[in-house]
């Protein structure tokens, strides 16, 4: 049913999780320039919220416009156009983003949104595509976007792509973002990326841990990674970069711990509290497809 404007009656609104990176090996380069790798995907119950409601009429609209960033490049913007080519669906939408994760930052914000359109339009358009399928779409569109249409934390290989889920403990995080934005393309590319990290099996993190190959980097050459994770460690906390970042952060052994830690933080170090999950808002949508 739609109104006047050519919007349909049902809006959809989702949470659009963060991820933070437990550990990152690079193993290898690929021929097409592309990196192997291993890493732990641990979604989060904290992130940016969309709402999608269809229109009838085949107009796309997102609301508010991000500085910046041109409509068509917008991700969010990117996912609907690949999902109306895919199915030739005829419907458009408006899209409400109430935007929490810093662009930049590591915690997976882009793809996260990406992710959510993929999965909320296929489900508000009946476009009848499974999760396999949409994630394969959102390879398209990012090595990260695969692992949100996937909705579950997940032990990951190859770009990013080869996903296993994996049951964590529900632990409490504190997420803190230092004041820059890390190129990923700037990292990747670097001469001095550590790119032999040893291959491990999930048992062996596990029990063992294991390392981010480009937190050596992105320290050297963003000092504010670097204040942010020394910081941490004067005050006996363990921290760790997330992806390319700029994003650090440490676990603690519960919410009251991580808000007393993020209450301590120095004003330009802003960050948030959040507790990994095992599932995102999004299986329940991926699950029944």
């Amino acid at each position: 049913m739609a109104n006047g404007t050519g919007a349909m009656t049902q809006t959809l609104e989702l949470l659009s999780p963060a991820k933070l990176n437990l550990f990152l090996h690079i193993t290898g380069r690929r021929a097409d320039g592309y990196h192997n790798l291993q890493t732990l995907f641990q979604l989060l119950d904290y992130g940016d919220t969309l709402a999608f409601t269809p229109r009838n009429d085949g107009l796309v609209r997102l609301t508010p416009n991000i500085p910046g960033v041109a409509f068509e490049d917008n991700l969010i913007i990117k996912a609907v156009r690949t999902l109306q080519k895919q199915t030739g669906v005829g419907l458009g939408v408006d899209i409400r983003l109430e935007k929490r994760l810093p662009m930049g930052g590591g915690i997976g914000g882009g793809s996260s949104n990406a992710a959510t359109t993929l999965v909320a339009l296929n489900y508000l358009w009946k476009c009848g595509l499974n999760s396999t399928q949409l994630q394969q779409l959102g390879l398209q569109l990012g090595a990260d976007v695969p692992v949100f249409v996937n909705a579950q934390t997940a032990w990951a290989e190859g770009v990013g792509e080869a996903l296993q889920p994996i049951e964590m403990p529900k632990n409490w995080f504190l997420v803190v973002q230092p004041d820059c934005h890390v190129s990923t393309q700037q990292i990747f590319s670097h001469k001095d990326l550590t790119r032999d990290s040893p291959a491990i099996k999930v048992a062996a993190f596990l029990e063992q841990g294991g390392q981010n190959a480009c937190q050596a980097l992105v320290r050297r050459l963003y000092p504010q990674v670097d204040e942010a994770l020394n910081w941490f460690a004067e005050r006996g906390h363990q921290a760790k970069l997330t992806g390319t970042g700029a994003c650090v952060f440490t676990q603690l052994a519960t919410a009251e711990a991580a808000q007393k830690v993020l209450q301590s933080l120095p004003k330009h170090l802003p960050g948030f509290v959040a507790q990994g999950v095992n599932q995102s808002p999004l299986y329940a949508l991926t699950s029944s497809s």
